[in-house]
C-alpha cells in the first residue's frame, strides 16, 4: 500500500507541475488553486510513504515520477522535443527508479 501512496503522490506531482504552466504566472485564479492543491495532496502523500520507505528512495522515487511524468506530457501537450537523446535521458530516470524500488525492503 505504501508504495501505492508514492505513486500516487509522483502523479500529483506531475499534476502540479504541468499546472505551472496553466497558472500563467499565478495570474489565473481556478489553475492557481488546482496548482496549489496538487502540490499540497503531493506532500502529504509523500509524507505518509515516508513514514515506512527510507527518505532517500521515497523521495528519489517520487520526484523520477514526477520528472518522467512531466516531460511526457511536456511532449503531449506542449510540444517540448521528443528526440533521441531526451528520450534516452527519460528512459535512464526510469530505470533508476525501478532500481530503487527492486532494492528496497
Amino acid at each position: 500500500m505504501t508504495w501505492f501512496i508514492l505513486v500516487i503522490a509522483g502523479l500529483f506531482e506531475v499534476a502540479w507541475a504541468i499546472g505551472l504552466k496553466y497558472t500563467e504566472g499565478f495570474t489565473r485564479l481556478w489553475p492557481t488553486v488546482g496548482t496549489v492543491a496538487a502540490m499540497v495532496t503531493s506532500v502529504v502523500l509523500l509524507g505518509l510513504a515516508m513514514r515506512t520507505l527510507p527518505v532517500g528512495t521515497a523521495y528519489a522515487v517520487w520526484t523520477g515520477i514526477g520528472a518522467v511524468g512531466t516531460v511526457i506530457l511536456g511532449i503531449v501537450l506542449f510540444g517540448d522535443p521528443a528526440n533521441t537523446a531526451r528520450l534516452a535521458c527519460v528512459a535512464l530516470i526510469v530505470c533508476g527508479i525501478l532500481g530503487l524500488k527492486l532494492t528496497s525492503a
